[in-house]
């Protein structure tokens, strides 16, 4: 069975002020819980991430929205994104969870990753540390925090961490999921297959195949059953009529979040649109007819492999009797000086051949 989980990362909407923000956010969880969405999820983030807007944009602190929105749906699971580790210690992180799951009657589920945006981290005061540092930490925690879940009062003398007898009272009203997020296949899957329910994939469609490969490696070393473990993978969408309008919503956003497709190259171009399904054989006419022309001029251009148009060429600096061989004439408008008084407008067009060709202009 296929499962969808519904992310919100991103607060900030046109012309909806403060006051009203979590009235839109409330209202696209209700939906996804109406619509049969398996989780909602939010980012646990204080700064928004770069390749979605600038730092400053809107942001709500992950457990205090995903308790509010607990109130507003009824069978969808709660959960972050996933939630940095270095943004709280362990046992406040668990007792968070099973207080979530309380006021949500048994729907909370841990999205847990070491941590990444060192911005934020340098920004807020958070310890940042180095790679392999963030993930001895992930480790020591998800002791802690597993312990704590089934009520075990766990203690733990650690190199980050030092926990004695961690009461968790009330204790969570069932099984809290522990999903992982990340691709690492030595570390990240690692720590999969040692403690957590889910596996949250971030990496390449063709990546996916050697991902499970490693996931199931870590498996047989430790002696868990690969079946125990529910696979996901994180991507993104775009959902229009038609695919050209699809791209056009796309390249819009992206170009409200600072990136112009326009002026990259086709292989960037097409990193960035890589969210959308491949185009399908036949074309949508009516759909391309009702773009504006100077759009209509790029999809054309884009589906021939051409660069987009930017306006008239410069003309070389040397031509080609100096060493340089010409493609194609090329023109350029110049004016010549009779006198201090007067000029005279010349079309200048430089030949493939080598030589150049001067016309007077009214």
């Amino acid at each position: 069975m296929t499962k969808l989980g519904y992310q919100i990362p991103n607060f900030t909407y046109p012309d909806v002020a403060p006051a009203d923000l979590f009235g839109v956010i409330a209202r696209q969880a209700r939906e996804a819980d109406e619509s049969g969405f398996d989780t909602v999820m939010v980012m646990d983030h204080f700064y928004q991430l770069p390749m979605l807007g600038p730092p400053e944009l809107e942001m709500l602190e992950c457990y205090t929205l995903l308790s509010a929105l607990a109130q507003h749906t009824s069978t969808v699971r709660l959960s972050a994104l996933v939630t940095g580790n270095t943004y709280r210690n362990p046992t406040l992180l668990a007792k968070t969870l099973t207080t979530l799951d309380v006021v949500s009657g048994g729907r909370a589920q841990l999205g847990i990753g070491a941590g990444w945006f060192e911005q934020e981290h340098d920004s807020l005061g958070f310890e940042f540390l180095t790679f392999t540092e963030r993930f001895e930490k992930l480790e020591e925690a998800l002791q802690i925090i597993t312990g704590m879940f089934r009520s075990e009062l766990p203690t733990l003398d650690g190199k980050w961490y030092q926990v004695r007898e961690a009461i968790n009272s009330p204790a969570p009203l069932g099984h809290i999921p522990i999903m992982i997020g990340g691709g690492g296949e030595k570390k990240t899957l690692r720590l999969v297959a040692q403690y957590a329910d889910e596996s949250n994939l971030i990496c390449g469609v063709d990546e996916i195949g050697r991902k499970l490969d490693a996931l199931a490696g870590h498996c047989e070393r430790l002696g868990r059953d690969r079946s125990e473990i529910t696979v996901s993978y994180q991507g993104m969408a775009c959902i229009a009529p038609t695919h050209d309008e699809a791209v056009a919503e796309l390249d819009a956003l992206l170009l409200s979040r600072g990136m112009d497709v326009a002026t990259m190259s086709a292989e960037d171009a097409a990193a960035m649109r890589a969210v959308l399904p491949p185009r399908r054989p036949r074309r949508d006419r009516r759909a391309v007819l009702d773009l504006p022309r100077h759009r209509r001029r790029r999809l054309h251009r884009q589906r021939a492999g051409q660069r987009p148009h930017r306006g008239p060429r410069r003309p070389p600096r040397r031509d080609a009797r100096q060493g340089h061989r010409l493609k194609r004439a090329t023109s350029v408008l110049t004016y010549r000086r009779s006198n201090e008084s007067s000029r005279t407008w010349v079309r200048r067009t430089l030949l493939p051949d080598g030589s150049r060709k001067d016309v007077s202009m009214p």
